[in-house]
């Protein structure tokens, strides 16, 4: 993602794009209703980060504590 958001018209190539010219090859009924980890998946986009572990959760709680009364969501 850019600094200005994500590139919309570069996914859409990469999705809906004919297979001979590095696209999907997906209709776009079918590119829209993937979810973005769909994507990146049939993209071959190999996530950075692993499995959640518990000191990784103590470190978001602590930078991100849980605020009394404060809903989340």
């Amino acid at each position: 993602m850019s600094a200005r958001g994500l590139d919309w018209a570069g996914l859409m190539r990469a999705g809906m794009g004919p297979p001979q010219r590095g696209g999907l090859g997906l209709l776009p009924q079918d590119f829209w209703s993937l979810s973005p980890g769909e994507l990146a998946l049939l993209l071959g986009v190999q996530g950075h980060q692993g499995a959640m572990t518990r000191g990784r959760l103590e470190e978001l709680s602590n930078r991100f504590p849980d605020l009394p009364g404060k809903a989340a969501g």
